[in-house]
């Protein structure tokens, strides 16, 4: 059987590469690092995330842990892999990045029909079946060649990654453990802030500099991963109802909520490193040092990462692909991953394995698959082909997007709860049915 071509090895390409592989299908995986890198990406590693290290809420009940079970469900690798390298942080699935991604590179380097292949793919082939993983990084040369198959240009916004502080340089005598709520454990490293440290950190913001932009490219902000500075600009208080909302927090020193209030993240297992969540921005480097040496606690903090801004590339997927994921220009083609129109980790993660059981079906002859409507999965794919054309931007799971629910049943009304329990339970269902015809 000839081998499928995979383009792409970050969390899609690799969940796809896995699927495919044990459809007894050969594979060649393609990824340009470290021959070609990014600016973003740090390691050669498979499947490396490059943003915050989390995979979202493990709460039962969320949107995101929906995604999750489903994931579950139809045996995911990446999924096991992230339970596997979690770290502490309270009601999230967060991971420690080199772990995750060298356990990812390493299970693939030893699946015997999975060939890796170090090398940019600068064009479209000619001959499928393939599925495109590359990316909102996609490199500039095959952008170009998607460009002309598909006829028009992509679309991108910009996403923004936080800073990354060295553990031993936090004064851990200013900061206290805790989850907001006492969610999940006391994960995090929160730092308080009365009301004159924040309006000095406010002040020290709005007026830092920020490397700047084509004027036509400065508002082209993914909404769920705003610059701080971004954010600061849309009111005093913004932040404090953002990434500082103290809501839930009692600092144990004074034994009451501070006015503002910073989180940091563990990034790996040995807790050497934190992220300082929320704190994605475009602050010029120097700048980024001496405003976050405000934030108690940081006063001497020595950073191993400072936020950056990245240009992410996506196509326009109600006029290009099916909801098989297949292009509908060229049926031996499949997008996957942030450049198919999803935002988010596990949401790519999700896109690669349907593109991978598709791209596996049309290699072996067998009828594709739509997943179920009302499924998290299903809903994340009827968003992207059914989405306005006009003004599409990317999406994460969310309510918002499975089914809606009938606010009244009889005489009987349902709450926002109530409605998302059966939101919830309607998609477990049909993905366990799915799940098992699927087996």
């Amino acid at each position: 059987m000839e081998p499928l071509t995979i383009i792409g090895g970050g969390l899609a390409g690799s969940e796809a590469a896995w699927q495919v592989a044990q459809r007894g299908i050969p594979v060649r995986l393609y990824e340009m690092r470290p021959t070609c890198s990014t600016l973003a990406h740090k390691t050669e590693y498979l499947a490396e995330i490059v943003c915050s290290n989390s995979f979202k809420s493990n709460q039962i009940g969320s949107a995101p842990w929906l995604l999750k079970q489903e994931l579950k469900q139809l045996d995911s690798l990446l999924l096991q892999f992230a339970n596997e390298h979690q770290v502490p942080s309270g009601a999230a699935l967060s991971v420690d990045r080199n772990n995750f991604s060298l356990a990812v590179t390493q299970r693939l380097e030893s699946v015997p029909n999975i060939q890796i292949i170090r090398q940019e793919v600068s064009t479209l082939p000619s001959k499928g079946p393939i599925i495109i993983a590359t990316g909102p990084l996609t490199s500039t040369r095959l952008s170009d060649s998607l460009k002309g198959f598909m006829g028009e240009d992509h679309l991108y916004f910009y996403d923004a990654i936080s800073p990354i502080v060295d553990a031993d340089s936090i004064n851990y005598s200013k900061v206290y453990q805790g989850s907001r709520y006492e969610n999940g454990g006391a994960d995090y490293l929160n730092c308080s802030l009365n009301k004159q440290e924040y309006l000095n950190f406010y002040s020290a913001l709005v007026n830092a500099e920020s490397v700047p932009l084509h004027e036509c490219e400065k508002h082209l902000y993914f909404e769920a991963c705003l610059p701080i500075e971004e954010m600061a600009r849309r009111g005093i208080d913004t932040l404090r109802f953002g990434p500082m909302k103290p809501v839930g927090l009692i600092d144990p020193r004074t034994q009451q909520r501070p006015y503002a209030a910073v989180q940091l993240r563990q990034e790996n297992l040995k807790a050497d490193s934190y992220n300082i969540v929320g704190f994605q921005n475009h602050l010029r480097f120097g700048e980024q040092e001496k405003l976050f040496r405000l934030i108690p606690g940081l006063e001497e903090a020595h950073f191993l990462r400072l936020g950056q801004v990245h240009r992410n590339t996506f196509i326009n997927a109600p006029r290009q692909i099916s909801s098989t994921l297949q292009s509908l220009k060229r049926h031996d083609v499949f997008f996957a991953g942030q450049l198919s129109g999803v935002e988010g980790y596990v949401e790519c993660i999700a896109t690669g394995l349907v593109a991978g059981i598709n791209a596996s079906y049309l290699a072996l002859g067998k009828p594709l698959l739509t997943f179920p409507r009302a499924s998290a999965i299903g809903s994340l794919i009827h968003y992207l082909v059914n989405a306005p054309p006009e003004n599409f931007q990317p999406e994460n799971i969310n309510f918002g997007i499975l089914p809606s629910i009938e606010r009244s049943t009889g005489k009987v009304k349902l709450g926002k709860k109530e409605r998302r329990k059966l939101q919830i339970k309607m998609a477990l269902q049909e993905m366990s049915c799915f799940a098992r015809e699927l087996s």
